[in-house]
């Protein structure tokens, strides 16, 4: 094997540069993001997208963080087939939803439903950020207000992964008023006494970060993530300021009061499944 693989090595060094390119099947390596080391991407995907070296975590789409998470077969997807529309005849809009839903095998940024963690049966939320950034539209607000009304009639705690780049600007304000569709429903399923758990990955920005996101009974994050509303740039010049480095980090947030824990991705399940046994109760939350 070692003798095999120091022999490609040397086949693709004697190569044309443009020569040994085209030889290497592509999406065969990934460079890592924090140390610049490269590694198979089977490796990467065996550690959960998180580098071996350095510990960057990287994107991670949301069928394998639900397989990272749920039981096996355990899980039941709530309105798959929602999809999303033009309200505002946005020109190519509808281009780009076919061509992210062809590429991602998604019909929108978020997955919803409920499974099983360690037995116990939760109702989630799992937001994608390789369709559209995984930005907020009308139909992805629908989809995670009707899984936490779900949850309330069905009794079940409620975990969200949140992945956004904002508001969805082709929807407009039709974007903007699921800010509040969803902060209502959160609110109607905490009156009935359900649980909720936010777990913010990178990046939780706009009107994700603004709403649903921060309003959990526990606020987490991964390592590294950026969580924010307003970009740095326009910050910066509103105030006329220079912000720290480490500003919008998860670190950052956890440093100033805004999460509850930074939690590294390896052992979010274990940290899950401990809440979820600690707040088990029986009778209903309606």
């Amino acid at each position: 094997m070692l003798k095999d693989f120091f022999g490609k090595r040397r086949k693709y060094a004697s190569m044309p540069s443009e020569q040994a390119k085209l030889d290497v099947p592509e999406g065969l390596m990934q460079k890592c993001n924090g140390c610049y080391k490269i590694y198979y991407r089977k490796e990467m995907s065996k550690n959960l997208n998180v580098c071996p070296n350095c510990g960057f975590h990287h994107q991670l789409g949301a069928w394998e963080r639900m397989e990272s998470l749920f039981d096996a077969e355990s899980f039941e997807e709530w309105d798959d087939n929602f999809i999303t529309g033009n309200p505002l005849q946005f020109p190519g809009y509808e281009e780009k939803i076919e061509k992210d839903r062809k590429k991602t095998k998604l019909n929108e940024g978020v997955i919803t439903g409920k499974g099983l963690i360690n037995g116990q049966a939760t109702g989630f939320a799992v937001m994608d950020s390789s369709f559209r950034m995984g930005s907020m539209g009308s139909v992805m607000g629908e989809k995670i207000a009707r899984a936490i009304e779900n949850s309330k009639n069905e009794s079940l705690p409620f975990v969200i992964f949140t992945a956004s780049g904002g508001a969805r600007m082709q929807e407009g304000v039709l974007s903007l008023m699921q800010m509040t569709k969803t902060s209502v429903a959160i609110k109607r399923f905490s009156d009935a006494g359900g649980l909720m758990i936010s777990v913010m990955t990178h990046p939780t920005t706009g009107g994700v970060s603004a709403s649903f996101a921060s309003l959990g009974d526990y606020n987490f994050a991964e390592p590294g993530a950026l969580i924010g509303f307003a970009g740095r740039r326009i910050i910066e010049q509103t105030i006329r300021e220079k912000l720290p480095d480490d500003f919008q980090t998860s670190e950052f947030q956890l440093k100033h009061g805004q999460l509850d824990r930074v939690v590294h991705r390896h052992e979010m399940k274990n940290l899950l499944v401990t809440l979820l046994d600690m707040h088990q109760k029986g009778g209903d939350v309606s």
